[in-house]
């Protein structure tokens, strides 16, 4: 970019719109990976997932086969105007995250709060049985 704004001082309508924060913020980092933290306590699994700046209705949680599966889409639309001319940018982010849930969970027992920027997930286990002694009768 530098080559073209010192040699061609012409394009510099495009190294404005190429260099911007907003392009690089916004175009350049669609590939978005929320963090994750899991926690393993006695009864249950808690996962929290950072994503500050959504709403509860862009996100999707889902349990097919034992896997967990969350994803959000967040679609955002910033007009910018200038002297005579208009710059509108539409702006889609979107991820998924999968877990392979043990066997010891209770299908049943999933339940997501989105608050202060966290989607927090609890998955509650199974109760353990303990194994019983069937007698058999022999006849």
């Amino acid at each position: 970019m530098s080559l073209l704004r010192s040699n061609f001082p012409a394009f510099s309508v495009f190294n404005d719109l190429f260099d911007s924060d907003f392009y690089r913020s916004n175009v350049a980092g669609q590939n978005w990976v929320p963090a994750v933290n899991v926690v393993e306590n006695d009864t249950d699994f808690e996962i929290e997932v950072a994503a500050p700046g959504m709403q509860k209705d862009q996100f999707d949680v889902s349990v097919e086969n034992g896997v967990l599966t969350i994803s959000g889409n967040v679609t955002k639309e910033e007009e910018q105007k200038e002297r005579n001319f208009t710059r509108k940018e539409f702006t889609t982010k979107s991820f998924t995250r999968s877990f392979t849930l043990p066997e010891n969970l209770d299908d049943e027992g999933i339940a997501a709060k989105y608050q202060n920027g966290v989607l927090h997930l609890t998955l509650k286990k199974k109760e353990k049985k303990e194994p019983q002694k069937k007698q058999i009768s022999v006849s």
